[in-house]
């Protein structure tokens, strides 16, 4: 079965129906230890650095589970908790939170741990969105996701918030330009 679905006001595609999925599925693990190219000249490492490998670590638990290729098309939300310094092994844990037709929001948490002692500290929290292609560039279908966990299912609840405020913020912002295009016209 194949549902059409329009794709911002140029273009429709077909997106075919796909079999449920477990967010466990979807789980990926990136490791990187920090060293003086990845930091400022006080030892702190970048936060573009962060960015980069953030985004690594969520490209892989989506293509995980969509199975196809992705693109990121936002990140919600990042927050750098605390430094991260040179010499830290630094770990990205991602997961999809929730799948929608063909895009998916994937968290990323990120520590930091002194490999020297092994403390180890929450350093980040991202949430990213993306969305999966098919082989002509063109948004494909992803599954829908399972959440069975108690963690998982609150993760998918406020993945669904995060939507929805983005759906809501993008549509007033909308409206607001129609509205100042309207009186520019009447003037």
């Amino acid at each position: 079965m194949r549902r059409t679905a329009r794709i911002g006001a140029r273009a429709t595609v077909t997106i075919p129906r796909v079999e449920r999925k477990p967010v466990s599925e979807s789980r990926a693990l990136l490791a990187h230890l920090m060293g003086p190219a990845d930091a400022n000249a006080s030892g702190n490492i970048h936060g573009g650095t962060i960015m980069k490998l953030t985004d690594e670590a969520a490209a892989l638990a989506a293509i995980k589970h969509a199975r196809t290729r992705v693109v990121t098309v936002g990140i919600d939300r990042m927050a750098f908790l605390v430094p991260i310094y040179v010499g830290a092994l630094v770990t990205f844990k991602a997961c999809v939170n929730a799948a929608w037709r063909s895009s998916m929001e994937v968290g990323v948490r990120v520590e930091a741990e002194n490999v020297l002692t092994g403390a180890r500290q929450h350093t980040t929290t991202a949430y990213l969105t993306f969305v999966a292609l098919d082989a002509d560039g063109n948004p494909t279908a992803v599954p829908p996701a399972i959440a069975a966990l108690p963690d998982e299912i609150r993760r998918m609840r406020e993945a669904q918030l995060r939507r929805s405020n983005r759906l809501r913020e993008r549509a007033e912002m909308l409206e607001h330009r129609r509205q100042e295009s309207d009186s520019a016209t009447n003037r």
